[in-house]
């Protein structure tokens, strides 16, 4: 299961010498093909150890991100979850019907609009998710702190955020944030372990 699919360069870029073309920003400075292949490593070392749990299940990246997406925006429309993950409908409707089939996802109509389908994770659903979320923090905390620690943090955000095309910051940002809030305020309704008296 990989998202990486290797295909010889198109020669339809290349300038007389033969060479790619090159944009006129890319003459000033080296082309940073080191942080490229580092992209690509990193990527490939985080999603390996839900890759190894969702091969139990028979599923794959695309199980793990709607099971991401879902617990963390309980009551998602199908039509959001889309636009977050810019795949095909046919697609989406395919890994939530086996989402759906083995009791992770549960699909339900909209109050207001019958046709419009609301999507909230099961309690099997939502600890798989929650594995999910322990095995990569792991991973990123250890990067973190192999990083100098507390400003590490910052950095990798704001270097993230960056990567992000400018248009689409403000509102990823928004997203994220509704999401840290709900889960603050569950957190805080739910009844933690009582003192003894």
């Amino acid at each position: 299961m990989t998202d990486v699919n290797v295909s010889p360069p198109s020669r339809l870029a290349e300038g007389d010498s033969g060479q790619p073309a090159r944009s006129a920003g890319a003459a000033a400075s080296p082309p940073l093909v080191d942080i490229i292949e580092l992209f690509f490593f990193a990527y490939r070392n985080f999603v390996s150890d839900p890759d190894e749990i969702l091969a139990r299940f028979g599923f794959g990246r695309a199980h793990h991100r709607v099971l991401h997406f879902v617990n963390r925006h309980p009551g998602m429309r199908v039509t959001d979850l889309l636009d977050i993950l810019r795949i095909t409908k046919q697609s989406l409707g395919r890994v939530l019907r086996e989402l759906v089939d083995q009791g992770f996802i549960d699909s339900r109509a909209g109050s207001s609009d019958r046709r419009q389908r609301l999507l909230y994770v099961t309690p099997k659903g939502e600890a798989l998710a929650r594995d999910f979320v322990a095995l990569q923090s792991a991973r990123i905390e250890r990067a973190l702190a192999e990083c100098g620690g507390p400003e590490a943090l910052g950095n990798a955000r704001r270097f993230l955020v960056s990567m992000i095309d400018p248009e689409d910051r403000g509102p990823i940002e928004k997203f994220i944030t509704r999401a840290d809030r709900a889960a603050e305020e569950l957190r805080r309704l739910a009844p933690g372990p009582r003192s003894g008296g």
